[in-house]
C-alpha cells in the first residue's frame, strides 16, 4: 500500500468524526427537548431485549457531563483513526461497536449500559497496540501520543467507581487489542533496506565493492579506460600536446 493512501488528510478525517459527534449530541438534545429517556434502549446484559442496545447504546448518554467527557476523546481518536488507518477505519468503528457491545452484553451487570465510552476504549486500544505491532515510526509515535493523553483510562476497566460501566470499558479494550492483531493487511509497513534481507550478501553489494576489508575506499577504473591508457605513448602524447599548445 502506498504511503499517500495511508497518511493523507481529507475532509473525511474531520467530517466523519464530526458527524458522529453531532449525532449523539442531537440525540441528547432530543431527549431534553421532548422529555424523552432512551436509557432503556441501552445494553441490558443476558436479556433478549437488551441486545438492541448493542447498536443504540453508543448514541445514548445519561447527562451532559457524561456526553461532554466522551465527546472530545471520541473526536480526537476517530480523527486519528481516519488519518492513519483510513482503509480499515469504517471496519474498526462498525465491528468495534458490535463486538464490544456484544461482549458487554455477555459479561455486564444486570443494568442498562449506555454511552460511547466502550467505542472510545476500542479506539484507544487499537491505536496503541496496532502502532506497537506495526513498528512503523509514525504509528509508534501515535501509540505514544495515545498513551500520553489517555493512558490513565486503563484504571476505569476495573470496578473502582460506582455508576461506571467498567464492563463496557474492558470489552472495548479487549476488542481493540483483538483488532490490532487480526487487521494486518492495508497497514503501512516499516521500510526495509537491502541489507536487512535474509539473503543479503555483502560480496554482491555494488557499494561495498568500493571498500577493502579495512574500510578503505578503492577507486575503480573501467576496463576501457585502462586499455586507452596502455595504448598511448606518454612521450608522444606530451609532445603532441605541446605542439598543439604552441599553435
Amino acid at each position: 500500500m502506498k504511503q499517500k493512501e495511508s497518511f493523507q488528510f481529507s475532509t473525511g478525517v474531520i467530517a466523519y468524526p464530526l458527524f458522529f459527534i453531532l449525532t449523539i449530541w442531537f440525540v441528547f438534545w432530543f431527549e431534553v427537548r421532548f422529555g424523552q429517556h432512551f436509557n432503556t434502549y441501552g445494553i441490558y446484559p443476558q436479556t433478549l431485549k437488551g441486545l438492541r442496545g448493542i447498536v443504540f447504546s453508543p448514541f445514548i448518554h445519561g447527562d451532559i457531563e457524561h456526553l461532554y467527557h466522551n465527546t472530545i476523546p471520541l473526536f480526537v481518536l476517530s480523527a486519528a483513526l481516519f488519518y492513519f488507518y483510513r482503509p480499515i477505519a469504517w471496519k474498526i468503528l462498525a465491528y468495534g461497536i458490535l463486538l464490544s457491545g456484544f461482549l458487554t452484553w455477555c459479561i455486564g451487570r444486570p443494568s442498562y449500559h449506555i454511552g460511547a465510552s466502550g467505542l472510545i476504549y476500542v479506539l484507544v486500544s487499537f491505536l496503541f497496540f496496532k502502532g506497537i505491532f506495526a513498528k512503523y515510526y509514525r504509528l509508534v509515535a501515535l501509540s505514544l501520543a495515545v498513551v500520553f493523553l489517555y493512558g490513565s483510562m486503563i484504571w476505569y476497566t476495573f470496578p473502582i467507581k460506582e455508576g461506571i460501566s467498567w464492563e463496557g470499558h474492558l470489552s472495548g479494550l479487549i476488542c481493540g487489542l483483538f483488532f490490532a492483531i487480526i487487521f494486518k493487511k492495508q497497514i503501512k509497513k516499516p521500510i526495509k533496506y537491502v541489507w536487512e534481507a535474509e539473503d543479503y550478501n555483502e560480496a554482491d553489494d555494488p557499494f561495498l565493492k568500493h571498500f577493502d576489508e579495512n574500510g578503505n575506499f578503492i577507486e575503480s577504473i573501467d576496463d576501457d579506460e585502462v586499455e586507452d591508457t596502455e595504448t598511448v605513448n606518454p612521450v608522444t602524447y606530451n609532445y603532441i600536446y605541446k605542439r598543439d599548445s604552441e599553435k
